[in-house]
This record gives structure tokens, C-alpha cells and sequence, in this order.
């Protein structure tokens, strides 16, 4: 569905896919979460997580 309609509508954002597994492993949390905003947030945590990141 389209953001701007969901907005004008009122209604839950759709989330956005990230990597299958880390959509796999957080799909089981989703209902603990009210908003999608922070759903999001949580999958890109577990994302930080698991990726390899160069050092400062």
C-alpha cells in the first residue's frame, strides 16, 4: 500500500524488508511492539549485530 495513503488514512505503516533471516528471527516479535517505527528500530539492531563493521 502506499505510504501516503496509509498516513491519510490513519493506518499502520508496512515495514520493510531487510535480510531474510533477520526477517525470519524478528517476525516472531512483531505483535510486542505497537508501533512499526520501532519494530524497524529492533531489526535494525539484530542487523548491527550479526554485520561486520570496520572499527574506528
Amino acid at each position: 500500500m502506499d505510504l501516503e495513503l496509509q498516513i491519510l488514512k490513519n493506518l499502520p505503516r508496512d515495514t520493510h524488508p531487510t535480510i531474510a533471516i533477520i526477517d525470519e528471527y524478528c517476525a516472531e516479535y512483531k505483535d510486542l511492539f505497537k508501533e512499526v517505527r520501532n519494530y524497524e528500530c529492533f531489526k535494525y539492531l539484530d542487523l548491527g549485530i550479526i554485520s561486520t563493521i570496520k572499527r574506528k
